[in-house]
């Protein structure tokens, strides 16, 4: 019989994201475990893909870079927004989703053996995207509060350390770190001339007044060294449509262009004229979503707490950390596979997240980009677990 699936990739199998999505299909259970939100993003934007999708001008192969529109918006957006300097034809890249762009750029710029460094807990694509070039990764738990630890940080670079894959805003633990923690992150990858690639998806989705979101290609001498990456899905609530970019020096992006090209060759023709428009919209409608969503949060946290979790209250993001120690339930996994029949409810350990599992066995992540009638039901449920 053929061998299958190769050893790199044997530990990842179906997602717990996928795993908890399916078991609130079966159960019925409020879905508070994947981060998509259960309404459509804004009209304005669906009428702009209807457009193209009737134009007949955007359903066949766009440019393989993306659509100069959208190419251009993202260059704009960078601009107006953080001051960067972007070129949209030599240093831009339209990629599927911000998940593809991270893979792509582990595949292009690691060897087999070259280590990445990334802060724990982690997104789960990130594993596997070094898994599947052979790289290998370095985690660097977070400090107390998920605060960075510089000294953590540096003790983590090798002689073989090729990129530092960093999330801010962080999901899963809601951290926008703040200017003295990314000064720290850059003074790494200066001193050991490493790449820095930068998830920031959630650039949108800061909920707090004293959090601001500061891309680390704006600091002095990273611009020089930083592959940005960033989507639509998140910012605009439209996560099926996978439209994600990445921006950085040339010749970075030209290295992940040439593995794209055989991943997804090309990405979302019809949608991408439509992303471009949505990224030039006032900041108000900016604004007004992340304090819809900061709303959404509130309600969440303040039900989780009433619930008798401990919460961490993100600064941004979709998520919330809950801690079940304190209902008796030590162990996250073991609990989100029970909760549809305890509680009716779906959410995510946080060890899917995690090389070492014990700083976060308790932990549980729940969305809050649902309804506020949705999250009040989820809420209500909850409260049986205090009772259990």
């Amino acid at each position: 019989m053929p061998a299958g699936l190769v050893t790199r990739m044997q530990g990842f199998g179906t997602t717990v994201f996928a795993e908890m999505t399916a078991l609130a299909r079966a159960t019925g259970a409020v879905n508070l475990g994947q981060g998509f939100p259960d309404t459509d993003g804004p009209d304005e934007l669906l009428e702009a893909a209807v457009a193209a999708l009737r134009g007949h001008e955007h359903n066949q192969y766009p440019p393989p870079r993306g659509v100069p529109q959208l190419r251009e918006a993202i260059a704009a957006h960078q601009r107006d927004w953080y001051g960067l300097d972007v070129d949209p034809d030599a240093e831009v890249l339209v990629t599927t989703g911000a998940t593809e762009a991270i893979a792509v750029a582990v595949l292009a710029l690691c060897e087999p053996g070259d280590e990445v460094v990334t802060l724990e807990p982690y997104y789960d694509s990130y594993a596997a995207s070094v898994a599947l070039a052979g790289a290998v990764r370095r985690p660097v738990p977070f400090g107390p509060g998920f605060s960075l630890d510089a000294a953590a940080l540096e003790a983590a670079v090798t002689g073989r350390t090729r990129l530092v894959l960093l999330n801010t805003p962080h999901n899963p633990t809601g951290r926008v770190l703040d200017r003295t923690e990314l000064e720290a992150v850059a003074d790494v990858a200066r001193r050991h001339d490493l790449v820095v690639v930068t998830d920031e998806v959630y650039e949108h989705l800061v909920l707090d007044d004293d959090a601001r979101h500061v891309p680390l290609a704006s600091l002095p001498g990273m611009a020089e060294r930083t592959l940005t990456v960033s989507s639509a899905g998140k910012t605009f609530s439209v996560t099926g449509w996978k439209i994600g970019w990445v921006h950085g020096p040339a010749a970075l992006v030209d290295a992940l262009a040439a593995v794209k090209q055989f991943v997804t060759f090309v990405s979302g023709g019809p949608l991408q004229p439509a992303v471009a428009g949505a990224l030039g919209w006032p900041r108000e409608f900016f604004a007004e979503q992340a304090a819809d969503l900061a709303r959404r949060r509130d309600v969440l946290c303040e039900g989780l707490v009433d619930a008798g979790f401990d919460v961490v209250v993100p600064q941004a993001t979709y998520f919330v950390l809950a801690d079940a120690a304190p209902l008796g339930y030590p162990d996250g996994l073991e609990l989100c596979r029970r909760l549809p029949e305890l509680a009716g409810v779906v959410g995510v350990p946080v060890q899917a997240f995690a090389d070492d599992v014990e700083p976060v066995r308790s932990l549980v992540r729940f969305a809050f980009c649902k309804r506020e009638d949705v999250l009040a039901e989820a809420v209500r449920r909850l409260r049986r677990l205090r009772r259990a």
